[in-house]
This record gives structure tokens, C-alpha cells and sequence, in this order.
């Protein structure tokens, strides 16, 4: 995820974010609460929506001692009397389903995600080798990452898939279009692509809430990355049909709550940003690649206007610079060019 600057136009009811084992109600009878995470991006946010008999959980954290003892405290302190009812987990990323299996089977709780979603989480925790094995390794070999680095990436770099804990081997399927009741409010289902395949989204029209989860936030982008499993897909393009389909959706002061950063006002607003955001990278990719032809590997710095060494962002960065590549490729804007071992890019 990259950060760049925040519209003046948006608002930000609740300026400053719940400190570690807190939980701010930010609407009646719903409350955030924020967990650390072991990255760049350090937190995630988590919600608590009021149900029959206690409290709706919408995404868990991360698997790992710091989040346990995180929920620990919120167990025993601001939500004390107040028991999880069930889990929905809004997509697969480790930082939002990490801990869903743990909280399941303390509590005996269903979980509700998209299906996508959860197979996903499923088939990287019963088989966490696969990351490492062909075509993989040669999908990223391909596009003119070096042998060490590939390396290190399929190491290091997806190591946090890993931080999940089992996910329950039944769920409750979330499609787009569901109404779901959650105490006295009525939520429609949404689901988009991009940062993930089927992110669920949930908005409560009587109460102009909308629940994002990775979506959209205020001040970074989500990542949107080829994964070497779809080598030629278009998240890129889904993500911002996503977004223009949103757009038309919310009203304009529907209240934000994202996966990360302050929940918000101003989603179009916002959107219009990302939406630039990601057609002024499509550019300086198009320059480049008129200067001469260019592989992936070598676009990552393009587009982010550095090297990244880090591994962990290495995976976000080069899937990102992908996505656009791919966005390109399928608008006829980029053509594949002649190269040396793997697969180069030129202006058409």
C-alpha cells in the first residue's frame, strides 16, 4: 500500500484513533478498536457491531502473541460481559482473517466471508509450500527479478501469509447482494475486486455506514497486485470498475470505515483520488517504456519512485507494478517486446 496525500474535502469524525486495548464507539452501539501489526503499515483496524446477545466481529488481526494478548485485553476490558456472536472477515489478507479461526473456535462462532475469500485463506493454510514451488518461482524470474531476490521474496517476503491461524473448515457464504441483520440494522452485502478477489463490504443505508474493509481508506491505496497464480489477470481494471461502481452506490456523507488509517467522510472524493492516483502511474510507466523496454523489475522503481529492497514490500511492489502492466497491456497502450530470458515491455 502507498501513501500520498489526503483531500481537504474529506472529514474525520473521530481525529484520533483508539489506543492499544480501547474501543471508541464511533456510532451507537458500534465500536473500533485498533491492533498492531509487525509491518510498515503497523495497525488494523477491527469492528464490533451490536448483535442479539453481544457483539458482531468484523475482521480479526493478525495471528501472532502481540494480537492475542490485544484481544485479551479487549475481552477483559471495554467489551467485558459482552460475548462475540460471530466473525465476518471482509478477505483473505492475514491482517484481517489471522486470528478469525482462533476467535471461531474459542467462542464457538460461525464465520461469514465471501467464498473466494475463504478458499483462499483455506488452500494457503493446508499448503503453504505451494508459495515456494514452479510456476511461481519462474513467473517472477520471468519478469526480471534476479534469482536472489526471488528467492528472498518467496521467503521472506510471503512469510506473513503464514500468520494465520486455522480457519474453520465450514463457513457462511457472503455474496453481493445479501441483506444481513446484525442486531436492529439491516446491511447490504458488497463485494469488490482488486485488492483482493471478492472483498466483502457491508452498507447500512439507515444509518449512512459503510463498512470498506481494504477497499478504500484515507490515506494510503490499497494494494493491487498480480498474484502468480492468475499471472495475466486485471485486478487493476477491476479494482477501478469497483470503485466507479461505489461511487454511484454512497451517498456522499455515507460514514467510512476502513481496514486501516481514520474512518471518513467523503468517498467519492476519495475515490477520484485513487483513480488518479493509478492513471498517473499508468503514465510514468508509458514514459519508460517509450525511453526503452523495460521489465517489471526494473518498473518497480518507476512507479514508486525508489528501490525497495525490504521483502515484505517487495511482494506488494512488484505485484502492484504488475497490475498496471497487465491494465496496459489489455488496453493495447504497452506490447511485449523482445528480451533476453523473460519478458520485456514497450510503448505501442
Amino acid at each position: 500500500m502507498s501513501r500520498h496525500e489526503t483531500p481537504q474535502t474529506l472529514r474525520f469524525p473521530c481525529p484520533a484513533p483508539p489506543k492499544p486495548g480501547e474501543a471508541i464507539e464511533i456510532r451507537p452501539g458500534i465500536l473500533w478498536a485498533r491492533l498492531a501489526l509487525p509491518f510498515r503499515l503497523d495497525h488494523v483496524n477491527v469492528y464490533l457491531i451490536e448483535d442479539s446477545d453481544g457483539l458482531a466481529l468484523i475482521d480479526a488481526g493478525i495471528d501472532n502473541a502481540a494480537s492475542r494478548a490485544a484481544w485479551e485485553a479487549l475481552l477483559s476490558g471495554p467489551l467485558a460481559g459482552r460475548k462475540p456472536t460471530r466473525m465476518i472477515v471482509t478477505h483473505f489478507h492475514p491482517d484481517h482473517v489471522g486470528l478469525a479461526g482462533w476467535l471461531c473456535e474459542r467462542f464457538d462462532l460461525k464465520l461469514a466471508m465471501s467464498q473466494t475469500e475463504y478458499l483462499i485463506a483455506l488452500t494457503i493454510r493446508l499448503d503453504p509450500a505451494a508459495l515456494k514451488s514452479e510456476p511461481y518461482r519462474g513467473f517472477y524470474r520471468s519478469h526480471g527479478l534476479s534469482e536472489q531476490a526471488t528467492e528472498v521474496l518467496l521467503g521472506n517476503g510471503l512469510h506473513y501469509l503464514r500468520m494465520v491461524s486455522p480457519p474453520p473448515r465450514t463457513f457462511l457464504r457472503l455474496m453481493a447482494g445479501d441483506r444481513l441483520m446484525i442486531g436492529r440494522r439491516e446491511f447490504v452485502v458488497m463485494t469488490g475486486a482488486g485488492h483482493s478477489p471478492e472483498q466483502v463490504m457491508l452498507y447500512c443505508a439507515a444509518d449512512r455506514l459503510f463498512i470498506s474493509g481494504d477497499q478504500i481508506m484515507a490515506k494510503i491505496s490499497p494494494n493491487v497486485s498480480v498474484e502468480a497464480m492468475d499471472p495475466d489477470g486485471d485486478p487493476l481494471g477491476a479494482y477501478l470498475r469497483s470503485l466507479e461502481n461505489l461511487k454511484a452506490a454512497l451517498p456522499e456523507d455515507a460514514l467510512v470505515l476502513p481496514g486501516h488509517n481514520l474512518p471518513f467522510v467523503g468517498f467519492a472524493a476519495r475515490a477520484d483520488e485513487l483513480i488518479a492516483h493509478h492513471d498517473a502511474r499508468c503514465e510514468a510507466i508509458l514514459a519508460a517504456c517509450r525511453a526503452s523496454p523495460q521489465t517489471v523489475a526494473e518498473l518497480v522503481p518507476v512507479i514508486f519512485g525508489r528501490a525497495i529492497d525490504d521483502p515484505h514490500q517487495l511482494v506488494f511492489a512488484f505485484g502492484e507494478a504488475l497490475a498496471h502492466v497487465n491494465f496496459l497491456l489489455r488496453a493495447g497502450r504497452l506490447r511485449l517486446a523482445p528480451a533476453a530470458g523473460g519478458v520485456a515491455l514497450e510503448a505501442a
